[in-house]
Order: structure tokens, then C-alpha cells, then sequence
């Protein structure tokens, strides 16, 4: 089945959760509107024609109006592509077959994408070889494709192979996928395990910074289990006591891994006080 028409009440499960899966191309339209009809069986001779490449879910606006003020339908036909639950690109109006068919071409995964896709569905299944298997065809096929390495990364720590899972994240060299979120995790979550490798309890830092308030190695590695643990404006405090305390401990290491962890908040959201509050204790404490 390549087409589908769908309402509100399926929209959700047979749209936006079989996005996971494959791309789905949504096309809006209405009985009434004449270049609804020139478009329609393009889309849908289309469809038919890639196969599994795309599903194709018709949505009659008029009977839908609520949905279609959710994805501000104002003009019909409307035809958005989703994949992975978000909406990725949009056309209006009945396009030409070879127009359409170059949009399609520009949304649709390339193969490496596919394999991805692939992979996380075996993830679901719980067949970890199979996704390694996709992320390492994916990998042959586009060396340089650093997600792909930022996907097996995510495999191999939740399988405990932290040196592989290092190893992969260390040979990431793009700017967008370095300060990316979930690659910042990935890193927080090695931290975490190297902390409790070593034996450095949060509770035995803690009752170590308090006994000698100048031992700055032990307040760093606390300042980083905190960091690593997403509790930033803590760890921060604590990097923020060694700039005050002694900037030459470790070429005044407590103030440069404050402005690496302030740089790398800064390209996420959600973090713009936080980051505007640290910059400013940390001129403060430099005057």
C-alpha cells in the first residue's frame, strides 16, 4: 500500500509515526478545488511508481479543518513531505510530473539515510548486530558521513564499549555535528562511566572539596561529573571557585574548560540565560 487517505483521528499512528519508517508525502486537498485534480494522480501515479520510497496520505481539508489549521493549510493544494515525525519541505499549487518529481528526488533519504533508517528499526527489535551491519554498509558506502559514526557511537555506549564508542566520537571534525546535542550527551555519558570507572563518587568529591577547599584536582573532576550530568550551572560554580582561587592551576585550566562548556551550551537551545549569567560571573570574577 503506497497511498492512503487519512483523517485527524488516524493522522498521528498512519502519518507521523510511519515517518519513522519511510518518508510520507501529505498532500491536502478539496472536492472543489480544480488543481487538486490536475495534481492528485500525479502524486498518486508517483507513488505508485517509487514503490516504498514514500507513502502518500490525501488529506481532504474540508473534513479536516483542524488538522489543516495545525499544519497552516491556507491555500490548496498543499503537499508537505515528513520524515522522522517533522515536516521537511512544502509546495503549493499543482506542480508540473517533472517538478514534482525533482521535489521528491530532493526529499526522499539518499541510501546512506536509508541504512540508518534500517538500523533503527532493528535497534526496535532488539537486533543490535543487524544495526550495526546497516550503520557499517552506510559507512562504506559514505566514508565521510559523520552521523553515521555518531549513531554506532550511541550503540556501542549503551553496550558498554566505551574505547569504541570514544574512538568514534574523537573522529568527528564537523562543527554541526561536534556542538550537537546529542553528541554532547554521548560525551556526558562517557564522563559518567570514566568517573565511576575510577571510582570517583559525586559524594566522595564532594567530601573531598570540603575538607581541603584547594584541592583543585578533585574540585575539577567533581566540577566534571556535574557537567557530565547535565547539571551545568553547579559544575560551572565549581570551575568558577578554581578561577578565583588560582588561575595558574593547569594553565588556568578551571577558566578555559568554563569557556568550552559556555561555548558549546551556547548552540543549544534552551540555554541562553544560563549562558549570559555564567559569562557575566566569569567576567566578574576575571575584574
Amino acid at each position: 500500500m503506497y497511498q492512503i487517505d487519512v483523517n485527524q483521528d488516524e493522522f498521528e499512528k498512519q502519518v507521523v509515526q510511519a515517518s519513522f519508517k519511510q518518508p510520507v508525502v501529505i498532500d491536502f486537498w478539496a472536492p472543489w478545488c480544480e488543481p487538486c485534480k490536475i495534481l492528485k494522480p500525479i502524486l498518486e501515479k508517483l507513488a505508485e511508481e517509487y514503490g516504498d520510497k514514500f507513502l502518500l496520505a490525501k488529506v481532504n481539508s474540508d473534513e479536516n479543518q483542524e488538522l489543516s489549521a495545525q499544519y497552516a493549510v491556507r491555500s490548496i493544494p498543499l503537499v508537505k513531505a515528513m520524515v522522522n515525525g517533522q515536516m521537511v519541505d512544502e509546495f503549493t499549487g499543482a506542480l508540473p510530473e517533472g517538478e514534482v518529481r525533482k521535489w521528491l528526488e530532493r526529499n526522499l533519504p539518499s541510501p546512506v539515510e536509508e541504512m540508518r533508517m534500517a538500523a533503527r528499526q532493528f535497534l526496535k527489535t532488539g537486533d543490535v548486530a543487524g544495526a550495526l551491519n546497516q550503520l557499517a554498509s552506510a559507512s562504506a558506502l559514505e566514508p565521510g558521513n559523520e552521523w553515521v559514526r555518531v549513531d554506532a557511537a550511541e550503540i556501542m555506549l549503551a553496550h558498554d564499549e566505551l574505547d569504541e564508542g570514544t574512538r568514534l566520537l574523537d573522529s568527528l571534525k564537523m562543527p554541526e555535528v561536534v556542538k550537537d546535542a546529542r553528541v554532547l550527551k554521548l560525551h556526558a555519558q562517557i564522563k559518567l562511566a570514566q568517573m565511576i570507572a575510577d571510582g570517583d563518587d559525586e559524594h566522595s568529591l564532594t567530601v573531598a572539596v570540603t575538607a581541603n577547599p584547594n584541592d583543585f584536582e578533585v574540585r575539577l573532576k567533581l566540577a566534571s561529573g556535574m557537567i557530565a550530568m547535565q547539571r551545568y550551572d553547579e559544575g560551572m560554580d565549581q570551575l568558577l571557585e578554581i578561577v578565583q582561587r588560582d588561575r595558574k592551576f593547569q594553565d588556568d585550566i578551571g577558566r578555559k574548560t568554563l569557556l568550552e562548556v559556555l561555548n558549546l551550551l551556547g548552540g543549544q537551545e534552551g540555554h541562553i540565560e544560563l549562558v549570559t549569567e555564567y559569562r557575566r560571573k566569569l567576567s566578574s570574577v576575571m575584574n
